[in-house]
């Protein structure tokens, strides 16, 4: 089986045929991170429920959690109105971050100028 061609043709790819995937908590709105995913990490997250993706470093297929336990539960995806990106709204388990933080997010808060009003 393979992607729904009607949701195929709505997808802009980056020439590498990958798009970005900005996962958030379903219950909260928590932006925990962004990953890729081609034709066929879309498919399989869309027919298991599981938030599967594609590594660019490692050119290959990764489930959310099959490694670490931290298993992303797949409420809803939504494409961007440009079908450009993609929002999976999880029920994350445990960390989303590969360093162990409960969001990729966490760790780098950069400063704001303060504009007058």
């Amino acid at each position: 089986m393979s992607l729904d061609p009607k949701v195929a043709s709505r997808l802009k790819r980056t020439p590498d045929g990958l798009v970005p995937a900005v996962v958030q908590q379903y219950d909260t709105g928590e932006v925990l991170m962004l990953a890729w995913m081609d034709d066929e990490a879309l498919h399989r997250t869309l027919t298991t429920g599981r938030a599967t993706y594609w590594s660019r470093s490692r050119s290959s297929y990764w489930v959310k959690g099959d490694t670490s336990g931290h298993v992303q539960h797949v409420k809803s995806v939504a494409l961007d109105c440009d079908g450009d990106t993609i929002l999976l709204k999880v029920d994350q388990v445990g960390a989303a971050c590969h360093t162990g933080d409960r969001t990729c997010f966490d760790a780098d808060q950069l400063t704001v100028a303060s504009l007058p009003s």
